[in-house]
């Protein structure tokens, strides 16, 4: 009898996360902006800013204490770049 309704229950648990819609996206979007604002945010506090230069797309690039570069993607995770990828920031007009 117990394993009878434990495996209900396993049956019953598999079936939820197949549900997934505008709900499932909507709270992926939240939490991917969650993660690149906070990791942005731990960055600016942490590491140094390099003023000079940004990334490949235009990215604010910060140098970390083992002095590499990175910037943070839409995703929240950090992205190492070699110092030759880098591009030269523009002059403000």
């Amino acid at each position: 009898m117990p394993a009878l309704l434990f495996s209900m229950q396993l049956g019953y648990a598999q079936d939820k996360p197949a549900e997934k819609g505008k709900v499932g996206k909507t709270v992926n979007k939240v939490g991917n902006k969650t993660a690149e604002v906070s990791v942005k945010t731990a960055s600016a506090v942490v590491d140094k800013k390099y003023d000079s230069k940004i990334g490949p797309q235009g990215q604010t690039i910060y140098i970390n204490k083992d002095s590499r570069y990175y910037y943070v993607n839409s995703r929240g995770k950090k992205v190492f770049v070699s110092k030759a990828r880098l591009k030269d920031k523009p002059a403000k007009k």
